[in-house]
């Protein structure tokens, strides 16, 4: 496969002892990994530092030699750290949350038995979705509490609209499962 002209080639450390080859990679790649991003986050400010985030892990490898198609290493990379990007987003959006209802609401009107049935919910929720598959997990997540729509989870997956479709109702099927001692 070509990029800009040039021929993909295994990444040859050896080249520049001072790591010229990531800086090399890094020109070379870094306009498509920005496209590639810029497609599939919301806020584009956000892209230089995904960007930098493969370049970075990357860099984290024992033997990058070994590498011999850097641009489907990178790319696979990306899709990776978006995966990764999307995970700390929603915990960090959930976290956000329950200091703000915290603060909120203050105190409690509920019983002690309602509080432990409570909890006992949210472990049941965790372990449900601990046992979803990867995927299965990644839509939910994205769908449900990042709030994104099907068509943009695809596009952040790399899968059609109706996996994502199929995805979540896997999901939402082992969530009700889960859940159903506490419905009253």
């Amino acid at each position: 496969m070509t990029v800009g002209g040039q021929s993909e080639r295994s990444i040859d450390p050896a080249a520049d002892e001072a790591g010229g080859w990531l800086d090399a990679l890094a020109r070379r790649y870094s306009p498509a990994l920005s496209r590639f991003f810029r497609r599939r986050v919301a806020q584009s400010e956000e892209v230089p530092d995904l960007v930098q985030e493969v370049f970075l892990r990357l860099a984290r490898l024992p033997d990058p030699g070994r590498i011999r198609q850097p641009e489907q290493y990178l790319f696979t990379t990306a899709a990776s750290t978006l995966r990764d990007h999307f995970r700390r987003r929603a915990v960090r959006k959930s976290d956000r949350q329950e200091i703000f209802d915290a603060e909120r609401h203050g105190g409690s009107d509920f019983s002690p038995a309602d509080v432990l049935e409570g909890r006992q919910a949210v472990d049941r929720l965790q372990i449900a979705l601990k046992s979803l598959p990867e995927r299965t997990r990644d839509v939910f997540v994205l769908k449900v509490l990042e709030d994104q729509k099907t068509a943009a989870v695809a596009r952040a997956l790399g899968i059609s609209t109706r996996a994502v479709e199929k995805h979540h109702a896997k999901a939402l099927v082992a969530i009700a499962l889960a859940l159903a001692p506490f419905r009253g």
